[in-house]
């Protein structure tokens, strides 16, 4: 039987490295030696983050490169010293309300900071040193990809460094509306308020997912003003600001801006070289300066993007054996480079429209009806139609749930002025132009 005598952490470590490339982390050599006895392979980690890291993405990386290394059908078992284990973020509270597990690569740490985001992390930072008193709420918003879920989770990682016996609540919007529902059909909405509203700190990620929502968007909005009395920190992040959330009601828009409303653009070619440098360290990858300059230079695109590039050129290196030269690095972009153009959002028709017709986007999509509102919507409506791929009911349901049959007649109006009036024809083809220069 292999024992812990036979058994090098080192080399092990080692062919996670090369074996699996994409979940290799420069902590793993900070963790102390495992223990291998009686098939068994014990890895302790005193941090519950990285435990939490390890069980759900690495025991099948671990039990097959043990395997491989003695011969032996391996098990994988992390755990913390002492049997300290505490995988999840730290409470007491009933568990109606999921908890979305931290990342250790999202710390402050390993966030780059530029132009692009620089308010946005100071606020943050700000927060941690006075939570539920400076910038009450933070309500962070960008494009997919671009660092808001880093940024959120790095500032609960340090609310908790701070202050370990808080009770933190951070969940993804779409997450916090599966619970209340469950909730409400379990019979167990009483817990889930005590969960949601004796937090210290509550996080909701992706709070766009409350478009459309009427009950969440209440309990959401009660949730606000127990914390907000009680002085309890709040943060937000979406896809875009408040006012911009289609159907969001005009009262939690209100106290999302109650404090500090900030944005995270797209970083520029400095910055993305950084997050490149940063990434490849984390990682423990040797990459030339040149080569991480030609990606952050050739991909203009969010940070997930990079991200998958840096890892399919180490895997192509490490695993395909291709030489890290700028040939494989071009190959590797050419994929990337080659991936179809986003479709367009109806919330890019919206401000496209808004901003042509000087409205406000609440009026876009809510109720009036004079003609200097209503004309407008049309004209968004028709263009969803023509540059999205969504259905009538789905273009509906984003301009304050409206029919499929109200949809459908604004694109025969709007068609019906495009063949009869050159300025109508004038108006769709600018537009439309604009729309896709910005796909």
């Amino acid at each position: 039987m292999v024992t812990s005598a036979d058994f090098s952490w080192n080399a092990f470590l080692d062919a996670i490295r090369t074996r699996f490339p994409e979940l290799y982390r420069t902590w793993f050599a900070d963790l102390p030696p495992a223990k291998l006895d009686a098939g068994q392979l014990l890895v302790f980690v005193d941090d519950p983050v990285k435990l939490a890291f390890l069980r759900d993405t690495c025991t099948a990386a671990f039990g097959q490169t043990a395997m491989t290394l003695t011969g032996h059908l391996i098990s994988v078992r992390f755990a913390a010293p002492q049997n300290e284990d505490q995988t999840t973020l730290r409470t007491s509270l009933p568990r109606t309300l999921t908890q979305t597990p931290l990342s250790p690569d999202y710390t402050f740490e390993q966030f780059v900071v530029g132009p692009s985001n620089r308010l946005a992390h100071a606020a943050a930072r700000a927060v941690c040193a006075q939570p539920g008193s400076l910038y009450n709420p933070l309500f962070i918003h960008g494009s997919s990809g671009l660092g808001k879920t880093h940024l959120l989770q790095a500032t609960c990682t340090e609310l908790l460094a701070h202050n370990a016996s808080d009770q933190m609540a951070y969940v993804s919007c779409e997450v916090f509306v599966n619970d209340f529902v469950r909730a409400i059909e379990t019979g167990r909405l009483t817990e889930f308020r005590s969960r949601a509203r004796q937090a210290d700190a509550l996080v909701v990620d992706d709070v766009q997912f409350l478009a459309n929502r009427e009950s969440s968007q209440e309990e959401l909005f009660h949730t606000f003003n127990v914390l907000y009395q009680r002085r309890k920190q709040i943060i937000l992040s979406a896809d875009s600001p408040p006012s911009h959330i289609p159907t969001l009601e005009d009262r939690l828009v209100s106290r999302f801006n109650w404090g500090l409303v900030t944005q995270i653009d797209p970083p520029n070619r400095e910055t993305r070289q950084a997050i490149l440098h940063k990434k490849a360290s984390l990682r423990g990858w040797e990459i030339p300066d040149e080569l991480l300059d030609y990606i952050a230079s050739s991909l203009e695109c969010n940070v997930r993007l990079l991200e998958g590039a840096l890892t399919k050129l180490m895997s192509e290196t490490q695993i395909g054996g291709k030489p890290l030269t700028l040939g494989t690095v071009r190959e590797v972009l050419a994929h990337f480079n080659s991936r179809p153009a986003r479709h367009l959002q109806v919330g890019d028709i919206l401000e496209a429209v808004s901003k042509h017709f000087s409205i406000r986007l609440p009026d876009l999509i809510g109720r009036k009806r004079s003609r200097s509102i209503s004309h407008p919507r049309q004209v968004a409506m028709y263009l969803a139609r023509k540059l999205t791929p969504l259905s009538l009911e789905e273009i509906g349901v984003h301009f304050g749930g409206r029919d499929h049959s109200t949809v459908l007649h604004a694109e025969r109006v709007i068609e019906a002025a495009r063949l009869k009036h050159k300025p109508a024809a004038d108006t769709l083809a600018e537009l439309t132009s604009q729309l896709l220069a910005h796909r």
